[in-house]
C-alpha cells in the first residue's frame, strides 16, 4: 500500500498543507556549487586537457585527443541506419510534428512608416550558434534532442552544437539518430558541468555558443546558472510535475498511470490529483495500489508518490481551477467533460492537456508542442521552450529630417531635465532652425 498525502480544502489547515507540499527547495547544495565552480575555472584555464581529464574521471573512458570526442555526420547517419525501423519511423514522425508546430511560432520582422517618413519597426534574427545539452546518464533521451534541436533549426540557427555524456564510452544510437533527423550540426560526447563550461567559453576543439539549452542533473543545472550572462540559457529545470483535475468520470486506472508517468522520472517528481469526488479519489487510490507492482520502476514511483504526491479533494471544479492556478504546474491534465472551457480559466501552466483521452505522455514525445516546460511554479512567469527562444529582436529606427527635428525637441527637453547636456545637444543639432 502506497501512503500518499491526502488533503481536503474543507480542512482548516489546508492552505498550510498545500504550501508544504509545494515547498520544493531550489537552493543549490554548497558542495555542488564548489565542485562546479572549480570545473568551470579549470575548463577555462586548460580547455581540451581539462575535458579529457574529467571525462576519464566521471565517465570512465579516455581519449588520446579532444578531437576524438566528436561524432561525425557519418556516425549519426550510421546510427540512424542501424536502429530498428519502427524506432526510426517514430523519431521521424515525432520530428515532423514538432517541426510543424514550431513553424507556427516563428516571429517575423515588422515595421511601419509615420506621416513624416520616420520608420519604426522590429528586426527578428536567429542566433548564430546554440549549444544543446542532452542527458546521458541513467537513461537516453532522443526525445530531448528533437524538442530542443528542431525549434532551433526552424528559427534559423546557423550552427547547433550537441553535447551528450557517454558513460564507459557507450554511445546511444537513438540519440545520434535523433540528432541526424533534427539537423544537429556537430555532436561531442562529453557531459557534466565541464560540457557546459566548454560551450560557454569554448576550448581548442569545442566552439563557444550564444545560448545553452537542455536539461541535466544538479551539476549541469548549477553550471548553467553560473555561466548565465556569458551565454543565454533556457531555464533551470526542477523535478517533473503533473497535476490532474478530474470530475470523477474518467477510468481511475487511466488517472493512476498518468500519475505514474511523472512519478517514474525520479523520487523528487510530483504527481497531484484534484477532484471534488471523494469516492473517485478512493478508486484512484485502489488503482494505484493494484497497478504499481506491475511497473518496472515501482520503487521510484512509490518514493515519488509518498514523498511528493497528493490526492486533493475540493468543494467543486471552480476550486479545482483555483488550486491549479496556485500550483502553476508543469503539466496540467483536464480530465473533464468540457476541457476547453476550463482551459480558458487556467492562467498558469506549462502545458495543458485537454480531455480524457489526452495523456501527458503524448506531449512528451510526439503531439507537437515542446516538452521543455517551466517547473517549480515558474509557469507563473515563463513559457515552454519554442522557436522564439532561438530568435533575437532588434529595434529599427530611421528618422526623416522632419522626424528628427520633431522628436529632437522632445528628446532635448527630457535630456536637459536629466542633466545630460551632450544627449540634448545631439538631438538639438538636428532640429530645423
Amino acid at each position: 500500500m502506497t501512503d500518499i498525502t491526502r488533503l481536503n480544502s474543507l480542512d482548516p489547515d489546508f492552505d498550510s498543507g498545500l504550501e508544504r507540499l509545494l515547498d520544493w527547495d531550489q537552493t543549490t547544495d554548497p558542495a555542488v556549487e564548489t565542485v562546479v565552480r572549480d570545473i568551470i575555472a579549470d575548463v577555462r584555464a586548460r580547455g581540451d586537457a581539462a575535458l579529457i581529464d574529467y571525462t576519464s574521471r566521471f565517465d570512465r573512458w579516455t581519449v588520446t585527443a579532444a578531437v576524438d570526442f566528436e561524432c561525425s555526420w557519418d556516425d549519426c547517419q550510421q546510427a540512424l541506419a542501424v536502429i530498428d525501423e519502427v524506432q526510426r519511423e517514430a523519431l521521424a514522425q515525432a520530428a515532423t510534428r514538432v517541426r510543424a508546430y514550431a513553424e507556427h511560432q516563428k516571429l517575423e520582422s515588422w515595421s511601419y512608416t509615420e506621416a513624416d517618413g520616420t520608420l519604426l519597426g522590429q528586426q527578428v534574427m536567429p542566433m548564430d550558434r546554440v549549444g544543446l545539452y542532452v542527458p546521458g546518464g541513467k537513461a537516453a533521451y532522443p526525445s530531448s534532442v528533437l524538442m530542443n534541436a528542431v525549434p532551433a533549426k526552424v528559427a534559423g540557427v546557423n550552427e547547433l552544437i550537441m553535447v551528450v555524456p557517454t558513460p564507459d564510452g557507450e554511445v546511444n544510437n537513438m540519440v545520434l539518430a535523433a540528432a541526424a533527423i533534427a539537423g544537429v550540426d556537430r555532436v561531442f560526447t562529453i557531459g557534466g558541468a565541464q560540457a557546459v563550461a566548454a560551450l560557454a567559453y569554448g576550448t581548442e576543439t569545442i566552439p563557444a555558443v550564444d545560448k545553452i539549452v537542455g536539461p541535466g542533473n544538479a551539476y549541469v543545472a548549477t553550471a548553467k546558472r553560473m555561466v548565465f550572462g556569458k551565454v543565454g540559457i533556457d531555464m533551470i529545470a526542477g523535478p517533473s510535475e503533473i497535476l490532474v483535475i478530474c470530475d470523477g468520470q474518467t477510468d481511475p486506472d487511466w488517472i493512476a498511470v498518468d500519475l505514474f508517468s511523472q512519478a517514474e522520472h525520479d523520487e523528487d517528481a510530483q504527481s497531484i490529483l484534484v477532484s471534488p469526488d471523494g469516492e473517485f479519489l478512493e478508486q484512484v487510490m485502489e488503482s494505484i495500489s493494484r497497478l504499481l507492482p506491475e511497473m518496472p520502476r515501482a520503487d521510484i514511483i512509490r518514493d515519488s508518490l509518498q514523498g511528493q504526491g497528493a490526492l486533493i479533494q475540493v468543494r467543486d471544479m471552480d476550486e479545482a481551477i483555483e488550486i491549479a492556478n496556485r500550483v502553476a504546474p508543469e503539466h496540467l491534465e483536464l480530465s473533464v467533460a468540457d476541457p476547453q472551457s476550463m482551459a480558458m480559466r487556467i492562467r498558469h501552466a506549462g502545458a495543458i492537456f485537454m480531455g480524457r483521452f489526452t495523456a501527458e505522455v503524448l506531449g512528451d514525445y510526439c503531439a507537437g508542442p515542446n516538452h521543455v516546460l517551466p517547473t517549480s511554479r515558474t509557469a507563473r512567469f515563463s513559457s515552454p521552450l519554442g522557436v522564439y527562444d532561438f530568435q533575437k529582436r532588434s529595434s529599427l529606427i530611421h528618422c526623416s529630417a522632419e522626424g528628427a527635428s520633431t522628436l529632437g525637441k522632445t528628446a532635448a527637453i527630457l535630456a536637459h531635465g536629466e542633466g545630460l547636456t551632450a544627449h540634448a545637444r545631439s538631438a538639438e543639432v538636428r532640429i530645423k532652425k
